[in-house]
């Protein structure tokens, strides 16, 4: 595990003291936790990003066309036409 110095407004500090109290865990805890929420809540609109750059509408018609050559008819409203 390593270790970085922050930072922190007061008043910031301070709210994060009393959360990291109430929730009973530690300010690094609760610091770690908000910085894997935030990064992973990024990180998944890049990864969503880049799956719909390689899709395009040839490839979604391909799709479509699987499902009706197993005559599962669309759910109302999900029609092409």
């Amino acid at each position: 595990m390593s270790s970085i110095s922050l930072r922190l407004p007061e008043s910031l500090h301070k709210q994060a003291r009393e959360l990291a109290a109430r929730e009973d865990i530690s300010i690094n805890q609760l610091i770690a936790t908000a910085l894997a929420e935030k990064m992973a809540a990024l990180l998944t609109d890049e990864y969503l990003a880049a799956r719909a750059a390689r899709g395009g509408r040839k490839k979604f018609e391909h799709v479509l066309r699987k499902v009706r050559a197993r005559r599962h008819p669309p759910v109302a409203g999900d029609e092409l036409e």
